[in-house]
Order: C-alpha cells, then structure tokens, then sequence
C-alpha cells in the first residue's frame, strides 16, 4: 500500500491518442468549459480572457469556467464571490441556457450521425457505443478523432474524448485528456491505467469516503483492489464495498442506454396567486420534488441533473441546473439541490409557478451512489421507497412532502418562531 499516485499522461504512449484500441468500444465525450466556450464562441474578443459564467449575485455559483480562469483557481460550484476574488479581471457572465442547449443539441446530433448509441450524462457530455460503427468509420480512435474534429469545424467548440473497454474506464480518459484531448485505455491496461489513481477518483466516493478510506491506508484504486472485502465492508457498508472492489478490477458491466436520451421527470405548479412568500414556495418545492423522487423510483431510473423553473409575475422564466457527482432518485437530494438553486437565484419577485425536473436519467440497478461517512446502509432512499408503499395501499394523501424529508426540520424551517 501507499505506492505513487501519479497519474498516466496524454503524452504517455500506452495510453496516448496511438494506443491500442482493439476491445475498447466505449467512447466518453466531454466538452470543455462547455458554458463558457458557448459564450467565447458568441463573443470571440474574449478568446484568451478568463471567462465565468455564473450567477453574478451575492449569493450566485460558479457554473462554468473557461481555462484560463482556472489559471486562476476558479472552479465551477465555487461561490462567484470567492471567484472575484481569484481572478477579479475575469469576465463574468450570466448563463444562457437557451443558447447551451441549442449548442448540446448540435452536438449530441454530431455524435448521433457516427452511432445510435449514444447516452447523454448532461448537456455536455456523453456516452457512445461505437461498436457497431467500425465498418463505416474506423476502429474507436478514429471515430473519436473524427467527432473531435466534427465538432470544432461545425460548432467552434472543443472536446475531450476517453475511448475504453468500459463507462467508468472511459469517464475517467476523458476527464485526463483535457483539455481538448484524447486519451485511449487499451483493454490489456486497464488495471496499469486504474491502479496508480486516488481513491476519489473512483465511481461514489466522495471526499469523506475518500478520507474514511485514506485513514485505512487506502490511497490508490489499486490499494483498495487488494484490501480485504471485509475490511471494505467496515468502511462503506457491504452494497458499497462490493461496488467499489468491482470499478476497482475494471469491472464495469453497463451498456450505454440510448432509450434515456432527451428524457426527463418533472413536475410544475402554477399559484393561484403570484407568490412572494419563501416559505409557500419552499413548501411547494418540498411537494414537487416528493412527486419526482416517487417518479423516478417508479420508473426505476435514477438521473444526475436536477432542474428548477421560476416563471416570474412579468412572465419571465429563469432555469437554473446543477449536475449532481452521482445520480439520484431521492426527494430529500432533489429538494436540497432546488431549493439551494432558488436561494442563489434570489429572484426578488413575485413568483407565478415554479419546477422540479431531473434529467440525464439511467437504470437505477447498478448506479454509483455516493458514499456519506458514518451514513447507515438503509437510509433515505429504503424511507422514501417504505412511504411509495404506503401510499400505493392508503394513498399519496396520506404521505406527505414533510414526512418523507424529516417533517421536524421542515417545520422548523417554516416556521421562524420555533426553535
């Protein structure tokens, strides 16, 4: 245990753009700085600037962050204000998510004219099945070489491409590819590729996992790989440690699933009257989220990108979006995420209706779920599925948004009077 952690690079020639291919069908295509290279494409004067887009309030969040902004330490999710004061010369721009889905959809369209199988992760990313596309296009290195291209000529945007036996394998080969890169896992390297890496960068773990797991003296992936399940099962519970030993070895099982692709589950209510009360609207986002956690576990599908709709007196809508590190179909992740893009959204009007929606979904069976430290195995998910239950017996009135999200803290939220 304890060995190096360093990293294999672009440059290294086993795992470079030359690498062997054969046996690795499974592309993963990030975009890079995708908002704010959206925006240097609409303004090409600040080519070469740092530029980040973001909530530009008090309380806004860092959505996007071209690389020379990151120069600086700017990161996306980091409060703008801690930006300003990183890079104070940057560029700052509010989002235009009309603009960023009309470029994904471009996007996602070139990836769709090399193979059908293509599963969107977000606006900016996805994964391609390219199997069954050699005949027309080439071995996987090529296609990736030729979307790359594809992409710059006809979008004026950059991307990174991981090519690799499997998903999690070709997540992490783009993600070391950027920027603008691409970077191939052969199939007989995978462990080589896998085992030099920290524990964080594993599929679920987060960084108090990820510290629980350092405390063990579990550093790399490969240091986990050979720790006794046991030993696992004592740190992350028994579902978790099975997980993480099998992405650990490579293995990784998951096809990509176009039958996902542009879906959705969400749910809206429009006020009677317009609304400027916070605790109404809280309350209305506790009520829509319980009916989209309900949805999604219904349909089995469990999605990484949760989605808030504010329609505005005036009739103006604002969307804002947060793409979580693991997908979720719990209603206490969904209402978290909304109502903390609705804080930092801080419309400061009379609110007409307002939306939960997840997206980017997938099969619930099999997906990575993150790993809280000191969090029992059987916890909110086994609560909400147990209230699914009930009310399929007596009816969703009788279950309501408070119970399913601890009703002691709503309350208290609700009500400022109490202690």
């Amino acid at each position: 245990m304890g060995r190096s952690q360093s990293l294999p690079r672009g440059g290294d020639p086993r795992f470079g753009p030359d690498a062997d291919d054969s046996g690795c069908p499974i592309l993963h295509v990030d975009m890079d700085a995708f908002f704010a290279s959206v925006e240097v494409r609409r303004r090409p004067e600040l080519r070469g600037r740092p530029v980040v887009v973001g909530g530009l309030g008090p309380r806004g969040v860092v959505s996007s962050a071209s690389y020379e902004a990151r120069r600086y330490g700017v990161r996306s999710a980091m409060p703008i204000m801690r930006a300003r004061a990183l890079c104070p010369d940057a560029v700052y721009l509010p989002p235009d998510f009309t603009q960023y889905t009309a470029a994904s959809r471009a996007v996602m369209q070139i990836f769709r004219d090399f193979t059908p199988l293509v599963e969107p992760l977000s606006l900016d990313e996805a994964f391609l099945d390219v199997a069954g596309a050699r005949r027309l296009f080439g071995p996987p290195a090529a296609i990736a070489r030729l979307i790359r291209e594809r992409v710059a000529a006809e979008q004026g945007l950059t991307c990174s491409v991981g090519v690799a036996p499997s998903k999690f394998v070709a997540k992490l080969g783009s993600t070391r590819a950027k920027p603008d890169g691409l970077l191939v896992v052969p199939a007989g390297r995978v462990l080589e590729f896998l085992h030099p890496l920290p524990v964080a960068a594993l599929w679920g773990v987060g960084e108090r996992a990820a510290e629980a797991l350092r405390r063990l003296g579990l550093n790399t992936i490969g240091d986990l790989a050979e720790a006794p399940l046991g030993m696992l099962r004592r740190a992350v519970g028994e579902a978790s440690a099975t997980h993480l030993h099998e992405l650990a070895w490579g293995r990784d099982p998951r096809r990509v699933s176009p039958e996902h692709v542009e879906k959705s589950i969400g749910a809206e209510v429009t006020f009677d009257a317009d609304v400027a009360d916070s605790l109404e609207i809280r309350r209305a986002l506790l009520a829509l989220a319980e009916k989209v956690g309900a949805r999604l576990r219904r349909a089995g599908q469990v999605g990484r990108t949760v989605s808030l709709k504010v329609r505005l007196t005036d009739f103006r809508t604002v969307n804002r979006s947060r793409t979580l590190a693991v997908p979720t179909d719990t209603a206490r992740e969904v209402f978290d995420t909304v109502w903390a893009l609705y804080t930092a959204l801080d419309p400061g009007d009379r609110i007409r209706l307002v939306g939960v929606r997840v997206e980017g979904l997938a099969g619930a069976a099999g997906a990575p779920r993150q790993l809280t430290l000191g969090a029992p195995e059987r916890g909110w998910r086994e609560a909400e599925a147990a209230a699914d239950a009930a009310a399929a017996r007596f009816g969703r009135s009788v279950i309501g948004p408070a119970s399913l999200l601890g009703g002691r803290d709503v309350r208290r939220n609700e009500n400022p009077r109490r202690p």
